[in-house]
């Protein structure tokens, strides 16, 4: 019943994160948001009588999974930007983690607290957490992962260029510096690039893009970008790809496989494996990596399962039986 509390740099998607685990387990989702909470929020007094216990708190069951409430019986309920709210909230926070009730009306039992915010060390308008409620649970950051973040990526539709281009310089999938007025981040790279690549005209990228994740991440993209509208077709690597020129610098090879990637399915995997096998070993490795995280299919073509038992088990150091 200890509550956890994620915190992190901004933009790397935590409140997200939060509501996938409860999709994916199946269980209910229920969520506040700490700094636009108001103090009736939490409990409007209402007077029955003139007795001293006369004085009762009706609690919003819209706002928090209560035990009369209509909730499912398990849940995660999330207090998202916990550091934002002020000390006031702050201490009823604390009681209601500590005590699992809020004005002596209880939490259903199934439900798990979950807690976000960004770091005090980011000064991204988080406040310091008060001492008594940060003992009250368990507080864990989450750092970014390359490869989590590609897989998610390719699974939720964000567009291969991007992805490409994380994956030639991933230093740049989040570099949040409090002094800076942008910030590339996860979100931003997905909410204000890949949403917007290809919708606004390619003259506006440079203006546009630079509001999203700064000045130099859009330099370096639209860089990466003019490499990659410039590729081969892929329709003719397809048709000959034992024939098709392989590009010699690392920038279009990453290119390449991002925009193979685009393309790849359970049908063609073999003809494209034939020219990924052209480039150097560690991008078949991204390449079915990121090919398998887009379409599960091809894990059971025999292409792949050949170049698991024989490529890929060399390459990650298996070697034979």
């Amino acid at each position: 019943k200890r509550a956890v509390m994620v915190e992190s740099s901004p933009g790397l998607g935590k409140t997200q994160i939060v509501a996938q685990v409860a999709r994916e387990l199946g269980i209910g989702f229920k969520a506040i948001h700490a700094p636009l909470l108001q103090p009736e929020d939490y409990g409007m007094p209402v007077v029955y009588g003139a007795k001293k216990d006369a004085l009762k708190f009706i609690v919003s069951a819209d706002k928090f999974p209560l035990v009369d409430s209509d909730c499912p019986e398990n849940g995660i309920f999330l207090i998202d930007e916990l550091p934002q709210a002020d000390a006031s909230a702050q201490k009823i926070l604390a009681n209601l983690l500590q005590e699992r009730e809020i004005h002596g009306q209880k939490l259903k039992d199934g439900w798990t607290i979950v807690a976000t915010g960004n770091r005090q060390v980011d000064r991204a308008g988080a406040n310091r957490i008060l001492g008594h409620l940060s003992n009250r649970m368990t507080r864990v950051e989450l750092e970014p992962s390359l490869d989590d973040w590609t897989t998610w990526a390719l699974e939720n539709g964000v567009k291969t260029e991007v992805v490409a281009f994380i994956r030639f310089r991933p230093n740049l999938l989040t570099n949040y510096d409090a002094k800076n007025e942008v910030n590339a981040t996860p979100r931003a790279w997905v909410e204000g690039i890949s949403a917007r690549l290809g919708v606004i005209p390619k003259e506006l990228e440079h203006g546009v893009f630079s509001g999203d994740v700064g000045e130099g991440p859009t330099a370096e993209f639209l860089g990466f970008l003019k490499i990659y509208r410039n590729l081969p077709n892929p329709d003719t690597i397809l048709l000959n790809p034992d024939k098709v020129e392989v590009p010699k610098d690392a920038a279009t090879q990453f290119a390449i496989c991002g925009a193979l990637v685009a393309r790849v399915s359970g049908d063609n995997f073999g003809r494209v494996l034939k020219y990924i096998r052209r480039l150097p070993p560690e991008f078949g490795v991204l390449f079915i990596k990121d090919s398998v995280s887009k379409d599960r299919s091809i894990a059971e073509t025999k292409d792949y399962i050949n170049w698991i038992l024989k490529e890929g088990n060399a390459m990650l150091g298996g070697g034979k039986k």
